[in-house]
């Protein structure tokens, strides 16, 4: 029986794609703009011979068999209005132009169903399935239908079935796999992508934020940067607010080249959209000396035993590589304090008296964290040319 059903199902879904193709095919080559419209409507005349017999099973396809039927009642209806006459030709155009319409709603009536059917799968899978290769990949591609830019009617679906909560509930799980937690991250940002004014809300308001801190995984720290810069200044308030701002800097201590460069993307977020709040928790946090210490780790790191530069070794591996992560990046600390301090300096929320003092205070902690005199005039120069108008 399950074979069977199996069997119709998959009948059915290419049936569907077939008639979604050719109602495209028919939108880009309308029939109104041809001498010859009879190879553009061939595959419904064929496909509506088999679809009807498969939807009358299925109460959600009972609107799409109304439209092969109207674009059938067009299509012989076009038949009567042949001939070279003024009001024929005026006749045909009209149907034409229906036929169109028709098939512009076909293909939106199939894309309805695919997603209703996308969306209880992920939904099922999710709080039903015990497989995690199963669940990573309904995970992908329901983010790969995110991307695909707003439909109104796919966001109706997503918020009857609560996906935003069943996603939440698994990227809080802590004995879920890191790997379905990264990938749900992932979905929550293209969800936020998708229509910022009705799913921003839901993570400013829920455990997202500090959950992607907890989980400190490449991934997880990403997806809190394209949140950032996604929701702004709200998302760094709330970070301030709930004492976030401390764990990121901490992330800067990973062993992990990845973790350490995808938290410098985030602190750069912090100091272009944070407040004076935002600012000074991050310098109380010793980000000034921790940015200090890494800068001068990548600078000796292309030095070689006599004090000279290791050119070979640059132009030979120009990037750095995390194995763990998969990370590739080039140079991710190269500048780093001149970088910080130019996001202070370009950023929205600070006055030009709190960007000044903040660079005072950057450069009296540079010149503190410093090993030595020409460390200290090096990264002076570059805050000092790199903040600058």
């Amino acid at each position: 029986m399950d074979q069977t059903s199996n069997q119709d199902k998959q009948h059915l879904v290419s049936l569907l794609k077939s008639l979604q193709k050719a109602s495209k095919d028919l939108q880009k080559n309308p029939i109104f703009s041809t001498h010859e419209p009879q190879p553009t409507v061939v595959p419904f005349l064929d496909l509506e011979k088999d679809a009807n017999p498969v939807f009358n099973d299925d109460p959600n396809l009972f609107k799409l068999s109304q439209l092969l039927f109207n674009l059938k009642s067009l299509l012989e209806k076009l038949k009567k209005y042949q001939g070279y006459s003024l009001p024929r030709f005026l006749g045909r155009q009209i149907i034409n132009y229906k036929i169109y319409q028709v098939a512009s709603a076909i293909e939106t009536e199939i894309q309805a169903y695919f997603d209703r059917e996308s969306v209880q799968n992920l939904v099922g899978t999710l709080e039903e399935s015990a497989d995690e290769d199963e669940k990573v990949k309904v995970l992908v591609e329901f983010e790969k239908r995110l991307s695909r830019g707003f439909d109104i009617h796919f966001q109706d679906l997503i918020l009857k079935a609560k996906i935003f909560s069943v996603l939440e509930h698994l990227l809080c799980d802590c004995s879920c796999s890191i790997r379905i937690r990264d990938q749900v991250a992932l979905v929550i940002a293209s969800l936020v992508r998708f229509n910022k004014d009705v799913f921003v809300g839901l993570v400013l308001m829920g455990p997202t934020v500090p959950a992607l801190i907890s989980m400190s995984s490449c991934c997880s720290i990403r997806v809190l940067s394209l949140l950032i810069k996604f929701i702004r200044i709200p998302l760094v308030d709330e970070l301030e607010a709930h004492k976030g701002i401390p764990r990121i800097i901490s992330l800067l201590s990973s062993e992990n080249v990845g973790i350490q460069a995808e938290a410098i993307d985030c602190i750069l977020g912090i100091a272009y959209y944070g407040r004076r709040e935002a600012v000074e928790a991050m310098l109380e946090a010793g980000l000034a000396e921790k940015l200090v210490e890494l800068q001068g780790l990548e600078k000796r790191s292309n030095v070689d035993e006599n004090g000279t530069a290791n050119e070979e070794s640059s132009k030979s591996d120009p990037k750095m590589e995390s194995k763990e992560e998969g990370y590739v990046g080039n140079c991710p600390f190269e500048g780093c304090v001149a970088r910080f301090a130019v996001q202070l300096e370009s950023g929205e929320m600070l006055s030009k008296k709190e960007r000044t003092e903040f660079k005072l205070e950057i450069l009296r902690r540079v010149r503190e964290a410093s090993v030595s005199e020409a460390e200290i005039a090096s990264i002076v120069a570059e805050v000092l040319w790199g903040s600058s108008p």
